[in-house]
């Protein structure tokens, strides 16, 4: 278990993947600051490399460093993009296991979450700075506050006609869909045997959510399953010959054989409300008629 942060505690943020300014995460260093935290700026912030954070040698170097730093207690990713799984497997994590921190971040950042998963560390997928002054994200802000503070979670969401009902529960892990797929037979790919996985994506076509939903059920993700929580499916795309199903119709259609305890709709992914789940913990999730309830064990 990773100890809650104390004001004082060194809070890094860097980039692992995409590209990102000074001034996208100054709005972040405010709030962190206006929690007591200290924070420690990567050498990724306000570098560029093409479309990346710097080149992957410098990527490499930043979060190597923060992973080794017995002083930073959190590293926040300052945002997704591309570019995660292009350095992760020239990353040392020994002086991490040694020492486990918070690891935040989504989208992009799903490989590192499950990377870390892999060691039996916790993180946290949840909000980044790239979004803490978007409209409508102050409940996300709050609910990162209370995982890294060590705080209660209980959260509750509204029913949606998709919904199978049941309760089960199981460690959570889970994120961006795009990115499970992608890390399946890799060092970060994950076993969900007996878990809760929740899934989340942005901007891809609907033929290709049908197709990592198809991959994900034939490399035994979806079988053994304790639940799914399904996220935003946020501006999915379509061609002009229509795929003829929305992306939860897809994903409803995969798991229908499957009995174990299904929500939608569930506000995670890329939309202002991205609530804060911690990857790894044992958690219960009660879908019922009137609504769903997810709560930490």
């Amino acid at each position: 278990m990773i100890k809650p942060l104390q004001p004082g505690d060194k809070i890094a943020i860097l980039a692992t993947a995409r590209k990102i300014s000074l001034a996208e995460v100054e709005f972040a260093i405010q709030v962190f600051e206006s929690w007591g935290l200290e924070v420690v700026l990567g050498r990724t912030i306000d570098t560029a490399y093409h479309v990346f954070a710097g080149d992957d040698a410098l990527r490499i170097q930043d979060l190597q460093q923060a992973l080794d730093d017995p002083s930073i207690k959190t590293i926040v990713c300052g945002r997704g993009g591309y570019g995660t799984t292009r350095i992760i497997d020239q990353v040392d994590f020994t002086k991490f296991r040694q020492h486990p921190k918070w690891i935040v971040g989504f989208s992009d950042v799903t490989a590192l979450l499950c990377h870390v998963h892999n060691l039996g560390i916790e993180s946290v997928h949840g909000i980044m700075p790239l979004l803490f002054s978007k409209e409508g994200a102050a409940p996300s802000i709050e609910s990162l506050r209370q995982v890294l503070f060590g705080e209660e979670l209980n959260y509750t969401a509204a029913s949606h006609a998709f919904n199978r009902t049941g309760t089960g529960q199981g460690q959570i892990i889970g994120g961006n869909l795009s990115l499970l797929d992608s890390i399946i037979g890799t060092k970060s790919d994950i076993d969900t045997t007996g878990k809760i996985l929740f899934l989340e994506d942005l901007n891809e076509y609907l033929y290709h959510v049908d197709r990592m939903m198809v991959h994900l059920d034939r490399s035994g993700k979806l079988n053994s399953l304790a639940g799914l929580i399904v996220g935003d499916m946020s501006d999915m795309l379509d061609n002009a010959d229509p795929f003829a199903k929305d992306a939860y119709e897809i994903i409803a259609e995969h798991v229908a054989k499957y009995n174990y305890p299904v929500c939608y709709g569930f506000p995670v992914g890329h939309e202002p409300l991205n609530l804060a789940l911690v990857c790894g913990r044992e958690a219960k999730l009660e879908v019922q008629e009137d609504g769903v309830r997810l709560g930490y064990i």
